[in-house]
């Protein structure tokens, strides 16, 4: 998509978000505790840590970067 629209000023690039702090999670509590641990940063992620990469990706400062997926996942690959 990117080589089709990037004439037109347009980037595109994808959000992966990792484990991140939502009513999904909130279902299983195993699951939740394992995503935590598996983080270097020790925590799961919040809804505002993935909103924050996504306002980064539509600002200005983000003009150069196109094509690309953005783990946001606190570190868990």
């Amino acid at each position: 998509m990117m080589k089709e629209i990037g004439d037109h000023n347009i980037t595109v690039n994808v959000v992966s978000p990792g484990f991140t702090d939502t009513e999904m999670l909130a279902e299983n509590p195993e699951f939740k505790e394992m995503g935590a641990k598996m983080s270097p940063l020790g925590r799961l992620g919040k809804p505002e840590d993935i909103a924050d990469v996504v306002a980064f990706l539509v600002s200005e400062q983000a003009r150069w970067i196109t094509g690309q997926n953005i783990e946001a996942g606190g570190g868990v690959v």
